[in-house]
């Protein structure tokens, strides 16, 4: 994969995750969408300081990315590229890249996130590392967000029998908090670490919710360990929620503060649990569809090749303006030029087929 283009995209302003899906729906690659006329993509309401970026930006322009790209160990996922996680492709708004430094082959294994308060109690710091270290000798990869408190001790109990991902709000040649530098080191080397957020990229308030929403969107479900009221690892789980994902909480003393979280989440339907048994039972049924979905991933594609070259033409046209994030009949009509009703019954014999399927709101994606 040439990054140039994707970095291009990916850089220029006003262009968020939903439009650039949408030109590479458009124009198939990232390469055909910087070769675009600036009339065409003004005809797709690309801003105009975009269209301007789109066509002027060079490599040197890019110089800081691809010097970092080029280094060992680092590498750049797209939304197109197979070692792009399926659970975080269900997200209408997933990152169109991922950066990368570690072993990208964890990213297609099944995941929990561990998060909870950055200043624990001490119970609660020996309760993540355990459960973490139950959890990845139990098949899972833990999943966390390299913060003080209970993230680190979630890696550092993984680490200790497994593997681990941190996913990171800042760039990646950057680590934060400073303190976690060491851990970090370790996680490059026998885990995984990840960014949505280019090189050079600071540390800033906004990203933490962005990091949350990825570690929830990466896993099976998300286990709170020790939370305030008022901790940031509520939001993670009220990512796990809005994404359809399992929330688990850990039940503390109603007399400390760093319980109250938990309990609140209990009440409002998160599964209480007492030991890492409780949640690898509670998964079993993912864990077997997401086994028997590598084991007949080969199958299928090959299955949808030979589906998809016996078309018509007009519906090859159509489904290859379907990718594997969802996108509306509206915007079908719009980038394909056909009426609705033209769309909507060939929607239905895709779906039949088996080549698309319904993802909701009036939205289709690939299956």
């Amino acid at each position: 994969m040439d990054p140039g283009a994707w970095l291009i995209l990916l850089k220029a302003p006003k262009l968020g995750p939903v439009r650039i899906r949408q030109l590479i729906s458009e124009y198939q690659s990232p390469d055909a969408v910087i070769q675009a006329s600036a009339k065409q993509l003004r005809e797709l309401k690309v801003p105009d300081n975009a269209i301007r970026w789109i066509k002027q930006a060079g490599q040197a322009d890019l110089q800081n990315e691809l010097a970092w790209l080029s280094q060992d160990g680092n590498e750049m996922v797209s939304f197109k590229d197979p070692a792009y996680p399926a659970l975080l492709a269900q997200l209408h708004d997933a990152p169109v890249l991922l950066f990368t430094h570690g072993n990208v082959d964890l990213l297609s294994l099944p995941q929990l996130a561990m998060v909870g308060s950055r200043h624990p109690s001490a119970d609660g710091k020996q309760t993540a590392f355990q459960f973490a270290e139950c959890l990845a000798a139990g098949g899972l990869i833990i999943t966390s967000g390299l913060a003080q408190g209970i993230d680190a001790e979630s890696h550092k109990g993984a680490l200790s029998c497994g593997r681990t991902i941190a996913v990171c709000a800042t760039g990646l040649d950057r680590v934060y908090p400073p303190a976690n530098l060491s851990l970090a080191k370790n996680i490059a080397r026998e885990g995984l670490l990840v960014s949505e957020f280019l090189p050079g990229t600071n540390v800033h308030k906004a990203f933490f919710p962005r990091r949350n929403r990825l570690i929830s969107g990466l896993s099976l479900g998300t286990l709170v360990v020790e939370a305030s009221l008022r901790s940031g690892s509520l939001i993670t789980a009220q990512c796990a929620l809005e994404q359809g994902r399992e929330v688990f909480a850990i039940p503390g003393s109603i007399h400390n503060p760093m319980s109250k979280g938990c309990h609140g989440l209990i009440k409002q339907g998160a599964k209480l649990v007492e030991n890492a048994a409780d949640i690898i039972e509670e998964l079993q049924s993912h864990l077997q569809r997401m086994s028997s979905g590598l084991h007949s991933s080969q199958h299928r594609e090959q299955r949808q090749v030979e589906q998809h070259s016996t078309l018509d033409p007009e519906y090859r046209d159509l489904l290859e303006h379907i990718t594997y994030a969802p996108i509306s009949i509206d915007q079908l009509v719009e980038t394909t030029k056909q009426r609705v009703e033209a769309i909507s019954s060939m929607l239905l014999i895709l779906e039949l087929e088996g080549l698309v399927q319904n993802a909701g709101a009036g939205c289709y994606s690939r299956c």
